[in-house]
């Protein structure tokens, strides 16, 4: 039985692997036994096939919510070139699960991996971890459920040895979810999965493709730069938020304590949602905006200074030495000038944050 709360293993290389990718693209799709080996084909996969060359029999529950939507076969055929969205691996929403019952059976993936020392190590391999470490790797995920159609670079396990591949995965596949927001294991074949590579030219789909698939809703999840200890995600049987601990099966989820600024139903929306109202008591670009003009506005102690009335008052008060600073006062008003500017240049400092698009 998997211990309630997981240790999070800290030594896992590759975690935090760079997106250097020129740009991502997406199309329709087709259908293929195999996983594809050409460097521009991306297979797709829906969320409950095993997929091609799969690791291990599937850990994924099934009794987790409402099923996706059924795959259907259409001819590949060439795909044009598209920039896709990227998501960073924190934001709320951007995964779902059911309230206190993980998407995966952890133990069980752990179980069957050393139980063939074989997939094992290719298993390690692929994840870029040592095989000792495999079970530690394993339980300190957190079991999660896509809820974007999201591309990922995939493996499989052929002749003894580890391949990999190009995917896109449906949303509404279990995955394992590492400590950055990054997915790491597709539960439905036990295969290892790392972000995805840049498909240079002509890009071709394989696979089977699902009802509702838009390529232009396909995202990208780029990994945080800081540990997350707990994920917002959205309860995929009532469409509510949940709070759950990284590294849990879901045994302590709880109500968050500060509810996202936007719906679970508009998280994906294009273009972007709205900001949130500003009763919504929650800090926001939109609200910050208001804030910073009011920096400037505080020093009403430059008109006062204008008229001759002030300048005898300050002195006497102040220091009667400093009777000469009356003078300089009157220059201050192109503070009017300089203090604004200060506002100015926080503005710059919080856009280069907000880019949605994955062309790097």
């Amino acid at each position: 039985m998997r211990p309630p709360i997981r240790r999070r293993y800290a030594a896992v290389a590759g975690l935090s692997a760079a997106l250097s990718c020129t740009l991502l693209v997406a199309g329709c799709g087709g259908n293929s036994r195999t996983a594809a080996t050409d460097p521009n084909e991306v297979f797709l996969q829906p969320a409950a096939a095993r997929g091609p060359d799969p690791y291990t029999a599937s850990t994924a529950r099934t009794d987790v919510g409402p099923a996706p939507a059924d795959p259907s076969t259409v001819p590949s055929r060439p795909a044009g070139g598209q920039t896709l969205r990227t998501v960073s691996g924190s934001t709320p929403g951007l995964y779902g699960g059911t309230q206190s019952l993980g998407s995966c059976d952890a133990e069980r993936q752990v179980s069957l991996l050393v139980a063939d020392q074989a997939r094992k190590r290719a298993f390690a391999k692929s994840a870029g971890v040592s095989r000792s470490k495999v079970p530690d790797y394993l339980r300190a995920l957190t079991p999660l459920v896509l809820r974007a159609d999201t591309r990922v670079t995939s493996h499989g396990f052929r002749d003894g040895s580890a391949t990999s591949y190009q995917a896109l995965l449906q949303a509404g596949t279990a995955v394992l979810v590492d400590g950055f927001g990054t997915p790491r294991v597709r539960c439905a074949s036990g295969s290892p999965l790392k972000p995805p590579v840049a498909v240079n030219g002509t890009l071709v789909h394989n696979g089977q493709s699902w009802a509702g698939y838009q390529s232009d809703r396909v995202v990208v999840i780029k990994p945080t730069t800081q540990v997350i200890n707990n994920f917002v995600i959205v309860n995929i049987v009532t469409n509510t938020w949940i709070e759950r601990q990284a590294g849990t099966d879901g045994e302590l989820d709880k109500r968050p304590d500060v509810l996202p600024p936007v719906a679970p139903d508009d998280v994906f929306t294009y273009p972007p949602v709205t900001p949130p109202p500003a009763d919504s008591g929650m800090p926001s670009e939109g609200s910050l905006t208001p804030t910073t003009p009011q920096a400037p506005v505080s020093p009403p102690v430059n008109p006062p200074v204008n008229p001759p009335v002030d300048p005898p008052v300050e002195p006497p008060v102040d220091t009667p030495s400093e009777a000469p600073p009356p003078p300089p006062t009157p220059d201050m008003p192109p503070e009017d000038g300089g203090t604004p500017s200060q506002p100015d240049l926080l503005t710059p400092s919080v856009e280069p944050v907000s880019p949605d698009t994955f062309q790097g």
